[in-house]
């Protein structure tokens, strides 16, 4: 029996208009939260006040997040959905909300997420769109009340050795020795010090085509998934949006993205790089995603139970694989990755797109 859908069921249900409502799933995303989609009925007329508030119509569909308080805090979502939606940043509006008990009711984007939506015609009238929120988002002043955490050097370490414990060791189940383990240190030292020396913005942590929805009334997206956000490097989410873990574009075509968004971030005074400087941030930091995003994808699959993931991992490591390739420094873990990691992953997971190419 699904308790905690009784649960929510129970608590939508006493809202006005939610009393006979229906509770239909929505496809969920890589963390404990669920999501479902309800609908307010005819009789929401007896909340005038709360319908005009929130623009609520007849049958307007709303979503249920479901956060089991035991994995899941809503305290971030619900503060940084106030402060970014009251800057103009495109997040859903907070209707209800139980933080005790792991509940909230939100606005509903719909189910067009960008992924999905892409094709030879839109791409870059919606990735222009998704670059331009992100210059919002980066521009915001933070919450004098609740500001954003840095993103530490701890926590860009403790998500690259994600790689190393959760997809080389356990999903791989390579055995690293000391030559091998000293590599990688070096790898993220590197790695780490690139992302510490760039201007800090606040930064989502998850900006891709997966949390971005394409909404009616306008080009702006709608940005879900933010409540990670941190104070951090200015091109960790343009690497996330670009290098993209969930589909991948021609490098021609994202340096031109890249260096697009260079030229307006540097007229917006987020940093001052020139061309080389900011796509050797992007590439470094690209690499740092990367490693965490594959460490992820392999713990999501062994210890979460989604294993539909580790699909995503040969892509992850083919950026990695172009990016380590560019970077003379980096040619130790480069050479590696093509002799060791690529074959293994390879063996299991299928191809590992550019792995091969000289």
């Amino acid at each position: 029996m699904d308790h905690r859908l009784q649960l929510l069921t129970r608590w939508v249900s006493q809202f006005p208009g939610f009393a006979n409502t229906v509770v239909a799933p929505v496809a969920g995303d890589a963390s404990f939260r669920r999501y479902f989609r309800v609908w307010r009925s005819a009789d929401w007329r007896e909340a005038r006040g709360v319908a005009r508030a929130h623009g609520a119509q007849v049958n307007q569909a709303f979503i249920v997040m479901d956060a089991p308080p035991e994995h899941e805090d809503c305290l971030p979502f619900v503060t940084l959905a106030q402060h970014w939606r009251s800057q103009g940043v495109k997040v859903p509006a907070i209707v209800q909300q139980d933080l005790a008990q792991g509940l909230l009711l939100i606005e509903d984007f719909g189910d067009c997420l960008l992924l999905g939506q892409l094709n030879t015609a839109n791409t870059d009238k919606l990735y222009g769109n998704a670059l331009a929120e992100l210059l919002r988002i980066q521009q915001l002043p933070n919450n004098p009340d609740d500001p954003l955490a840095p993103y530490s050097n701890d926590l860009l370490d403790r998500e690259m050795a994600l790689f190393r414990d959760w997809l080389l060791q356990r999903q791989l189940g390579l055995e690293l020795n000391d030559s091998d383990l000293a590599m990688l240190s070096n790898t993220f030292t590197l790695l780490r010090e690139s992302a510490s020396a760039q201007p800090t913005v606040p930064v989502h942590r998850d900006y891709h085509s997966r949390n971005l929805l394409v909404t009616g009334g306008d080009d702006r997206p709608g940005v879900i998934d933010f409540q990670d956000a941190v104070m951090g490097p200015v091109t960790y989410d343009l690497v996330s949006l670009l290098k993209d873990c969930y589909v991948q574009w021609p490098d021609e075509r994202v340096q031109n993205w890249m260096e697009s968004y260079r030229q307006s971030s540097l007229s917006a005074g987020l940093h001052s790089a020139d061309a080389a400087t900011f796509r050797q941030w992007f590439e470094l930091m690209g690499m740092q995603r990367h490693l965490k995003a594959a460490g992820i994808f392999a713990r999501l699959a062994l210890r979460d139970g989604k294993p539909d993931y580790l699909n995503d991992i040969p892509r992850t490591l083919g950026y990695l694989s172009s990016a380590s390739g560019r970077q003379p420094a980096l040619r130790p873990f480069h050479d590696w990755l093509l002799n060791t990691v690529v074959p293994a992953v390879e063996v299991t997971l299928g191809p590992v797109p550019g792995a091969h190419q000289p």
